[in-house]
């Protein structure tokens, strides 16, 4: 398997009503795009502020292999979500990594 985070910084004065709708979008890429197998994504709560650097938003989904996640990028859901936040974020993070088996 293969994991895909996602830490968006929205800009300030981005409501809490955008980034909830972002993340309901996001929660509809499962069984809408082939080849993920888990996804989660929400609001950071973190009480570690010193920590956060400004990133408000959270994005992890699981694939079946790495292929799966390159065809994501691609999808036509997906490039919805970035095309409609796009101008509203400014920072993010990407990490990609693929998942051990058996530990």
């Amino acid at each position: 398997m293969f994991e895909h985070i996602v830490l968006l910084k929205f800009k300030p004065d981005v409501s809490i009503e955008v980034k909830e709708s972002a993340i309901k979008r996001a929660h509809g890429f499962k069984g809408s795009i082939p080849g993920i197998v888990g996804l989660s994504a929400g609001i950071n709560v973190t009480e570690e502020i010193e920590h956060m650097q400004g990133f408000t938003l959270g994005i992890r989904v699981t694939f079946e292999n790495q292929q799966a996640c390159r065809e994501y990028i691609q999808h036509p859901l997906h490039q919805e979500l970035l095309q409609s936040i796009g101008l509203l974020v400014e920072g993010i993070v990407v990490m990609d990594y693929p998942i051990a088996e058996g530990l």
